[in-house]
């Protein structure tokens, strides 16, 4: 099955003639996934990759059909007007891969993708793959391989190491979610953990964490209520950080005892998750529970 892109998946990319759009548009095309135009006002009429760019994605609707996602390559500033305007045109994905998008603006897309049933997944992502299927993002394809291992993680390198590490254990993944690095995600790892729950190809997930904020405080207690049937493991990167400094992400900030990697990893445990202190220490957790050793 997979959860949000799978090999059907059609998808344009706003943004497409821009410098990352036109680079992505080919990587994902080289993936073989189902790439069927772009948008970017003013450039209609042109082609990328072969595809057609459209000025509006009520015309790339118009043209194409109905089209189930979209990845937004877009300057900051014009991400929330891309995605409101793809869930206008009746789009129920959103992947803004997007850097710096006011916070303002995310809470608007989610307020927006709430009210008509879409799923915004990001902004400040590196996208959704389903290896082996489909990716709507800018993840290197060919670090990740078909199976039975869901990710969610708030980190795009941590993603592309441990689904990397896993492969080359012999252990594939069956959709690796990033949800973004920002404080407000489109998606939470509540929302990602629920869909994989139902997922028949994903037999245990792992949850890659960082400081700051309260997700995965949040996904603890909704794993204890739902007495969630699939074994977790978890991450939870910045233990070496010093307080009330900004690491990395935005999101990646510690207030007091708050959202400090000890609080996570105490929420995630008393929730029946096993967390590791290392990357090795949760990819031998993983490969014990799909039957291999390192």
């Amino acid at each position: 099955m997979s959860i949000i892109v799978n090999k059907e998946t059609k998808f344009i990319i706003q943004g497409i003639t821009g410098k990352q759009g036109q680079i992505h548009a080919r990587l994902c095309l080289e993936y073989g996934c189902n790439l069927v135009g772009g948008v970017t006002p003013g450039k209609g009429g042109l082609t990328v990759e072969g595809l057609p760019v459209f000025n509006s994605v009520e015309e790339a609707v118009d043209a194409c059909g109905i089209i189930d996602a979209s990845m937004v390559l877009v300057p900051p500033f014009g991400v929330k007007d891309s995605a409101v305007e793809a869930m206008d045109a009746g789009i129920k994905t959103v992947i803004p891969i997007t850097e710096y998008v006011p916070v303002r603006d995310t809470l608007a897309m989610r307020e927006c993708a709430r009210e008509v049933g879409a799923t915004i997944v990001g902004p400040n992502t590196i996208g959704v793959i389903s290896p082996g299927k489909s990716k709507i993002g800018i993840m290197p394809g060919f670090l990740y391989s078909e199976g039975n291992v869901g990710i969610v993680s708030r980190s795009g390198t941590l993603t592309h190491e441990v689904a990397s590490c896993l492969s080359c254990r012999g252990v594939g993944q069956s959709t690796c979610v990033g949800i973004g690095g920002d404080p407000v995600p489109g998606s939470s790892f509540t929302d990602i953990l629920k869909m994989f729950r139902d997922d028949e190809e994903t037999r245990c997930v792992i949850l890659i964490g960082e400081i700051g904020g309260a997700g995965e405080e949040m996904a603890a207690e909704y794993l204890k209520e739902a007495k969630y049937p699939k074994p977790i493991f978890a991450f939870i990167a910045g233990s070496t950080a010093p307080a009330a400094k900004k690491m990395g992400h935005a999101g990646a900030i510690v207030a007091g005892n708050s959202g400090t990697a000890e609080s996570k990893r105490n929420a995630l445990e008393a929730a029946g998750v096993k967390t590791a202190r290392t990357l090795e220490e949760l990819l031998d957790l993983a490969c014990e529970m799909v039957g291999l050793t390192s």
